[in-house]
């Protein structure tokens, strides 16, 4: 697609070039001007020339259209297959995609990973319906993505979870990444009139011990969320 840009951009550049060449010659070429003026044969043949002139320009600019549509629709297309449709962020296809990098291979030292759960959604499902919950999902994935900022990758894992995967992860990525998150749930549940959001999370990190591989680790920060909350 970029090549095909490059190339119709080049087109277009040439097609100017020719135009104002072909015109300053006949302005600044007084001989060339009178045949052009008295000759009629002459003049059609110059008509029909920029003709062609503007007929490219057209095709080239509908070209430019129908790449920038085919963009938008592609644009839309990725979206709607990456992007969860209740939470806005992330979805399990995206999830999964980003594990496959570190399956079949020995888990890099480096990979950390935290599992949130939104632990009163099955709370708001049942006594204020689905449309109540989808809402505290989607607040609840705002407060995530903006908290992994330039921290981690996070996305909704399917129901009421959440994986926030840190590459390149240091303790401090993700106490920042949870104090990050701690602060806006504190300031949403402050407000008036709001769902509460209530979470709980379990961290896996430097388990070289206990786990060999990413998805061991993706487990094991799972079972940790019920380990602290007993």
């Amino acid at each position: 697609m970029k090549k095909f840009n490059f190339l119709k951009t080049i087109q277009l550049i040439l097609f100017v070039c020719f135009a104002v060449i072909s015109l300053f010659l006949i302005l600044v070429d007084s001989r060339l001007y009178q045949l052009v003026a008295h000759d009629p044969q002459v003049r059609i043949l110059c008509i029909l020339l920029w003709l062609v002139f503007v007929l490219s320009f057209l095709f080239i600019f509908v070209d430019f259209s129908i790449i920038s549509s085919f963009k938008r629709d592609y644009r839309e297309l990725d979206y709607a297959v990456s992007s969860d449709p209740v939470s806005g962020i992330a979805n399990r296809y995206t999830c999964d995609s980003i594990i496959e990098k570190y399956l079949d291979q020995p888990l890099p030292w480096n990979i950390g990973c935290i599992m949130l759960e939104l632990e009163n959604l099955g709370d708001m499902n049942r006594d204020f319906g689905h449309v109540t919950g989808n809402a505290l999902i989607h607040e609840f994935s705002g407060i995530l993505q903006a908290s992994a900022l330039n921290l981690c990758f996070v996305g909704r894992n399917g129901g009421n979870k959440f994986l926030a995967l840190f590459e390149n992860c240091t303790d401090k990525k993700m106490d920042t990444f949870l104090e990050r998150v701690s602060n806006k749930v504190y300031r949403h549940n402050s407000q008036e009139d709001v769902h509460p959001v209530r979470y709980r999370y379990g961290i896996a990190f430097d388990e070289a011990s206990k786990v060999k591989t990413v998805t061991d680790l993706i487990a094991l920060s799972d079972r940790r969320i019920y380990d602290r909350s007993e």
